[in-house]
C-alpha cells in the first residue's frame, strides 16, 4: 500500500480508500464486515462513509452504512489504527427523511454528528465533511454555473467553520473537508480560516475517472498549491469503467442496471469513450478496470482513491490496482481519447 499525507495534518492515509455506500443496500452486514477486515489487511486505513448511505437514500436504509461499519468496529477494537471519514447531508428534496429542511446550521451539524458517532460506535471521527454545497451552484453533473439572483442564500460558511472548529476543539471531530465543492468555495474556506485564525479544510471529496475530469480545471490547482487533496469518488464510474458492461459481463444487480434513476454514467458519449479506453487495455494487456483506478492513483493532486465493490473478487482487484503504473505510452493514448471526447459524465 501507498500512504499520501492528508492536507497539511501529518495524518498518514492509504492511497486507496474503502467507500462504503454500498453497504445496507447491495451488500449485508456480514459482507461489508468481510470487506471492511480484508482491505485493512491489505494496508488500507482509510475509511469512507456517510449520514444519509446506503445509497440510493431513502428512509428504510438511512444510516445502514455506518451502522454496519459501527458493529464492525466495536467487534475490532484498535480505533486508532483506521481513519474515518463521514459525512453531513446537504440540501436536497429527495432526503427530507434525514431533517426538514436539511441545512448547515450549528444545530443540525451537531445533530448529524451525533448520529454518526452513536451508528459508528465511537467517539470521534478523523475526517468530517459536508457532502454538498448548500447554495446553488454546479455539481452532480451540471457542466457550468448558472447564478440566480433571486437565490435566498445567507452566505452561512463563517458559521459552518466556527461550528466544525468547535467540534473539532471538543473532540468529536479530528479534521473537517469538503465534497462536491468548487474552485470558489474552497477558497472562500480556505480564506476564512486565515481571517479567523481557524483550522483549514483538509481535504475535498469530488468525483474523478476516466469520463469525468473536471476537477482538473480550476480545482486540481486550488488542490496542489494549497495542499488540500483530493479524495477521488466514483473512479469506476458505477463500474462502467471496469469494462463489464461492453463484454457482456453484467448481472441485473449491477448498479448501473439497477438503479437506472442514477445516470450520469448512461450516454452515449460515456459508452464510446469506455470502448475506447477498453481497447487501449487490451492493446497493452491490462486489467481495465486496474487501469482506471491506476489513472487516478497516479495524479500529483490525488490523496486517496476511493474504491467501491460489491463482491469481494472486485474488492481485490482494486486494491492491487495500487500495484500498477501506467507507462507513458499508456498515458499518452489516454489522453488522445479524453481530448476526442472529454468529460462526458461531468
Amino acid at each position: 500500500m501507498k500512504y499520501s499525507e492528508l492536507g497539511r495534518t501529518g495524518l498518514k492515509v492509504s492511497k486507496i480508500c474503502l467507500g462504503t455506500m454500498t453497504f445496507g443496500e447491495q451488500n449485508t452486514e456480514a459482507e461489508g464486515h468481510e470487506q471492511l477486515s480484508y482491505a485493512v489487511d491489505q494496508g488500507v486505513n482509510f475509511i469512507d462513509t456517510a449520514e444519509m448511505y446506503s445509497v440510493p437514500g431513502r428512509p428504510e436504509t438511512q444510516g445502514s452504512t455506518e451502522r454496519i461499519i459501527g458493529t464492525w468496529l466495536k467487534g475490532r477494537g484498535r480505533r486508532d489504527d483506521v481513519i474515518i471519514a463521514t459525512k453531513v447531508t446537504g440540501p436536497s428534496t429527495g432526503l427530507k427523511h434525514i431533517r426538514n429542511p436539511l441545512r448547515f446550521t450549528p444545530e443540525q451539524i451537531r445533530t448529524a454528528i451525533e448520529g454518526s458517532l452513536n451508528r459508528l460506535q465511537t467517539d470521534y471521527v478523523d475526517l468530517y465533511q459536508l457532502h454538498w454545497p448548500e447554495r446553488n451552484t454546479n455539481c452532480f453533473g451540471k457542466r457550468g454555473y448558472k447564478h440566480n439572483p433571486d437565490e435566498v442564500w445567507e452566505d452561512n460558511l463563517p458559521q459552518v467553520l466556527q461550528t466544525l472548529n468547535e467540534l473539532k476543539e471538543e473532540g468529536k471531530i479530528r479534521h473537517y473537508g469538503v465534497s462536491n465543492e468548487t474552485p470558489w468555495g474552497l477558497m472562500r474556506y480556505h480564506h476564512l480560516a486565515e481571517v479567523h485564525n481557524l483550522p483549514r479544510m483538509v481535504s475535498i471529496q469530488n468525483p474523478y475517472s476516466l469520463l469525468n475530469r473536471t476537477f482538473e480545471v480550476g480545482l486540481s490547482e486550488v488542490a496542489m498549491r494549497e495542499q488540500t487533496g483530493l479524495l477521488a469518488y466514483s473512479p469506476m464510474a458505477f463500474g462502467l469503467l471496469s469494462g463489464k458492461y461492453h463484454r457482456k459481463q453484467d448481472q441485473p444487480g449491477d448498479r448501473i442496471n439497477k438503479f437506472k434513476q442514477l445516470s450520469r454514467y448512461n450516454s452515449q458519449n460515456c459508452q464510446e469513450a469506455t470502448a475506447r479506453y477498453l481497447s487501449i487495455a487490451e492493446d497493452y494487456g491490462l486489467n481495465m478496470a486496474q487501469m482506471s483506478l491506476a489513472f487516478v492513483n497516479q495524479q500529483p493532486f490525488t490523496t486517496a482513491n476511493i474504491i467501491g465493490a460489491t463482491t469481494m473478487e472486485q474488492l481485490r482487484e482494486n486494491i492491487s490496482s495500487i500495484e500498477v503504473t501506467l507507462s507513458q505510452d499508456v498515458l499518452n493514448e489516454i489522453e488522445a481519447v479524453h481530448e476526442a471526447i472529454p468529460n462526458p459524465a461531468p
